[in-house]
């Protein structure tokens, strides 16, 4: 039987009728007919017969639009009978208006609706996101609190674990980078301050910023780039495999479990990081000093006239703080991790360029307030 027959009585009223399978075996024998006889009358109406349509897949539906298409094109009427629901169904969700058929108003008023719903959903997701992060920030400083006024409560097996992994895991990385800034700031130094025959301030000028402001943000940003990518990794791999979700079933608060100790433990750590990045890198710079000529005892008397205690407390607290921060965001990623193939790359990617802004920012503030406290 004919999967196809047209009703040609009456030119400017074509009946297609279509049975049996429509699908993509058959369209592309029927896409040429059935295009050729609209293009031939150029009818003011096409009605469709599909009573007897037993099948219609994506092919058939693209068929069924390209007729309807063409005649809203010409300004004619295009009708469809008894066409069963589960096909009508998937026309629906394929079927779009043609862009002929919109005005320029329209257009114009689609696109602006779109830009409009565009800056919305953006502003509802930065809003979200900001609900979370308060939200995360006030349980994590309520249990920091409670673990610090009872440390009984710590889980130090966790604990004793993050500490070795921050801690003697990173020192090489930690001495090297220290041992060479120290080295290069030196030797940077050295040939403008030997300009004025005052090259003997080159351990006050490399003491000083190592001791404020290089040690605190070298040590963070290593810091950002080992742990708080680890942090997020760990985290984000168990939300994937639904441990956290198993957590809270258990009444388990996975702040308090999880991030607590990984927080004290980066808060106790950084400024032990902190102090022998400030050792190495006075050793590269007193590796210059020697060179140029100066022995040890000098650049021991300038470096003990430079760097006062007050100088070495404020970068300690910074760089405390950094700990801190670094951890948190790590932590926050790792929770926040979604689903799919690249989602924990994702949240350690986001970890470590968050924390990163994080402490600029906070360098930033500690830089403003010592100003204002002249320290």
């Amino acid at each position: 039987m004919d999967q196809f027959r047209v009703k040609e009585d009456n030119p400017k009223h074509l009946e297609f009728q279509f049975q049996g399978r429509l699908d993509i075996q058959s369209v592309p024998k029927l896409w040429r007919r059935c295009t050729s006889l609209q293009s031939k009358y150029n009818p003011k109406l096409i009605t469709i017969l599909a009573d007897h349509l037993d099948y219609c897949d994506g092919a058939g539906i693209a068929l069924l639009l390209a007729l309807k298409q063409e005649q809203i094109k010409n300004k004619h009427q295009f009708q469809i009978q008894g066409l069963k629901p589960q096909f009508q169904q998937l026309m629906d969700l394929i079927s779009v208006s043609p862009a002929s058929s919109l005005s320029k108003e329209e257009v114009a008023e689609s696109a602006q609706r779109r830009l409009t719903i565009s800056i919305g959903k953006l502003a509802l997701n930065t809003l979200r996101e900001i609900r979370n992060d308060i939200i995360f920030l006030g349980s994590l400083t309520f249990h920091l609190i409670a673990t610090l006024a009872h440390p009984q409560k710590i889980r130090w097996k966790d604990f004793w674990a993050v500490l070795d992994e921050t801690g003697p895991n990173a020192l090489p990385i930690i001495c090297l980078v220290g041992f060479l800034m120290g080295l290069i700031s030196a030797f940077q130094a050295a040939i403008p301050l030997g300009e004025f025959g005052t090259q003997i301030y080159i351990a006050n000028l490399v003491g000083i910023s190592l001791v404020r402001e290089l040690a605190p943000l070298m040590t963070a940003v290593l810091l950002a780039g080992r742990t708080a990518s680890a942090f997020a990794a760990e985290i984000g791999t168990m939300k994937i495999n639904q441990e956290i979700d198993a957590l809270t079933t258990l009444g388990l608060d996975a702040v308090k479990f999880l991030t607590v100790p990984k927080v004290i433990a980066a808060t106790i750590i950084a400024p032990i990081l902190n102090i022998f990045l400030i050792i190495f890198g006075l050793i590269g710079c007193g590796i210059v000093m020697k060179m140029l000529g100066f022995n040890l005892n000098i650049y021991l008397e300038q470096l003990k006239s430079a760097i006062e205690l007050g100088d070495f407390i404020g970068g300690l607290i910074k760089v405390c703080v950094f700990g801190l921060l670094v951890a948190g965001v790590g932590c926050l990623e790792g929770l926040k991790t979604k689903t799919g193939a690249s989602a924990v790359g994702n949240s350690t990617t986001r970890a470590v360029v968050n924390s990163i802004i994080v402490i600029i920012i906070a360098d930033g503030i500690f830089a403003g307030l010592y100003y204002v406290l002249g320290v």
